[in-house]
């Protein structure tokens, strides 16, 4: 889970990343020092969840929540007790106060996660998966719950699944064509034995050997089509 600091404070930042190190769920990809950089910062690394100062030089916290069209989930982090129940206000999922307890933060965490488990569906699902869902993804010590529409390429190795998205590439032991099975094909497309592609992450696409096609990806994958599958390509995208 991507996860955004936002505090005016370069101590208040060092020690949230220093007590978040443990949860390795939480990926920190960020850190904003007023409500513009913030609002810059979101836009650019769309994080699923944000720890939120309420005073800051400027704007304040509930200010920068105005300005945002889609909020992440917010987790406000300050020293004053006074604005809890505006926070909630604000649909907070929580309320922390400075200096952050472990203990608290511990408890917070969990509530995230938690809450992330509900709504998200298991790769292992029977049912039709589509771009809406969310997937809860797991690779050694690192865990990512991830919207398929954000997945551009599936990559086969073995027994293994190689899933593309942001700058992530984790494995999940899962074999290409159960995934094929269960992805829904209006969205996602097997190119060729080694390949799924996201049809929405098309950049360009060009004749190839054989017949087939060559399909280059925004975040620059290049995937052969395969020339039988170039036939139900074209056909699906009426070219």
């Amino acid at each position: 889970m991507k996860a955004l600091i936002i505090d005016d404070e370069r101590l208040a930042r060092v020690e949230l990343r220093r007590l978040l190190t443990p949860y390795k769920e939480i990926n920190i990809v960020g850190e904003a020092v007023n409500a513009d950089d913030a609002v810059n910062k979101i836009s650019e690394l769309n994080p699923d969840l944000i720890f939120l100062d309420i005073q800051m030089p400027g704007k304040n916290g509930f200010e920068l929540l105005e300005e945002l069209d889609s909020v992440p989930i917010v987790i406000f982090t300050t020293a004053y007790d006074e604005y809890a129940l505006k926070a909630f206000e604000y649909n907070a999922m929580d309320y922390l106060l400075k200096p952050i307890e472990p203990q608290r933060l511990e408890e917070t965490v969990k509530k995230i996660i938690e809450r992330e488990r509900k709504e998200t569906v298991e790769l292992s699902s029977t049912h039709t998966l589509s771009e809406d869902d969310q997937v809860f993804v797991k690779d050694g010590d690192r865990c990512w719950f991830v919207k398929l529409t954000t997945v551009r390429l599936f990559e086969s190795e073995g027994n293994y699944v190689r899933l593309y998205f942001d700058d992530n590439k984790p494995l999940i032991l899962r074999t290409l064509n159960y995934l094929d099975e269960r992805l829904d094909n209006k969205t996602f497309f097997r190119a060729n034995r080694k390949h799924i592609i996201n049809l929405k992450w098309i950049e360009n696409i060009e004749p190839w050997l054989n017949g087939g096609l060559l399909v280059k990806l925004k975040g620059g994958n290049k995937i052969e089509v395969s020339r039988r599958q170039a036939i139900k390509f074209k056909d699906m995208l009426s070219l």
